[in-house]
């Protein structure tokens, strides 16, 4: 369904949700629709109990997401963005569903941060990602985060050339996990959040949470936060629900509790 102009939402097999920015002939570019739309979608993805994954794509096979749209910039008259303008997963919008960037083209500036911000992302085979505000002298505060995702001579590359990494680069560097040819983008990507909403939820979800904490702190602490993490997972009914289902010989059913 169309939450608006720019952001459609459709639900795959009760579980997962594939949010698709639609301004193709705009390469994806980020307005205060997308923007507005993102907002609801994430709220639609967090609120509703049956869907397990989201899926964040754009349409048509040149541009995943371009930036910020120059004409909306040029009516907003920026100087210092507020630090909740954009939907941004794990600032200013909470999340504890596993997400992944279906990258189907460039992705620029904005648009690389919306794929950075997902916790996953496959690549179609001629995509692209850059940040490029150093060319338009612009700030990218939103990326301190990559240096827990690239190597330090790396991000200093990225950030400062302002030259795009090719999709088979991301790659190989570790920030995508995956390059497909286009035509099996979404296919890929839909298999990926099949195998994972068909996991434990509580354990999906503090694994997720584990990563995010891990980064925050040091081994000691982290192991010691990574044991409380756990505790209800392991207290959970659906702790004893999958060994139960491996001896009985049949698939789970996960109760999320």
């Amino acid at each position: 369904m169309k939450l608006n102009d720019e952001i459609d939402f459709q639900v795959v097999d009760g579980a997962i949700a594939i949010i698709t920015m639609d301004r193709p002939a705009q390469r994806n570019a980020i307005n205060e629709g997308v923007m507005d739309g993102l907002r609801q979608a994430w709220h639609m993805l967090e609120t509703d109990d049956a869907l397990r994954v989201g899926i964040l794509t754009g349409s048509g096979d040149k541009a995943f997401c371009a930036g910020m749209d120059l004409k909306t910039a040029a009516a907003m008259k920026l100087k210092v963005p507020p630090r909740d303008m954009l939907p941004v997963l794990g600032d200013v919008v909470h999340i504890s569903k596993p997400t992944i960037a279906a990258v189907n083209g460039i992705a620029l500036a904005g648009g690389w941060l919306f794929a950075q911000m997902c916790d996953l992302c496959i690549a179609s085979e001629h995509a692209a990602f850059g940040i490029t505000e150093a060319k338009v002298g612009r700030g990218m505060p939103w990326a301190a985060p990559l240096i827990h995702m690239l190597p330090q001579r790396i991000m200093m590359e990225v950030l400062l050339t302002a030259k795009p990494l090719s999709a088979q680069r991301a790659m190989a560097l570790g920030y995508v996990n995956e390059v497909v040819a286009h035509d099996q983008l979404l296919e890929r990507a839909l298999d990926m959040a099949r195998g994972i909403a068909a996991n434990a939820p509580l354990t999906v979800k503090a694994a997720r949470e584990l990563v995010y904490l891990s980064t925050e702190m040091g081994r000691s602490a982290g192991l010691r936060a990574a044991q409380r993490l756990f505790e209800s997972v392991y207290l959970s009914e659906d702790a004893q629900e999958g060994p139960l289902s491996f001896v009985e010989k049949r698939a789970p059913r996960w109760k999320g509790r």
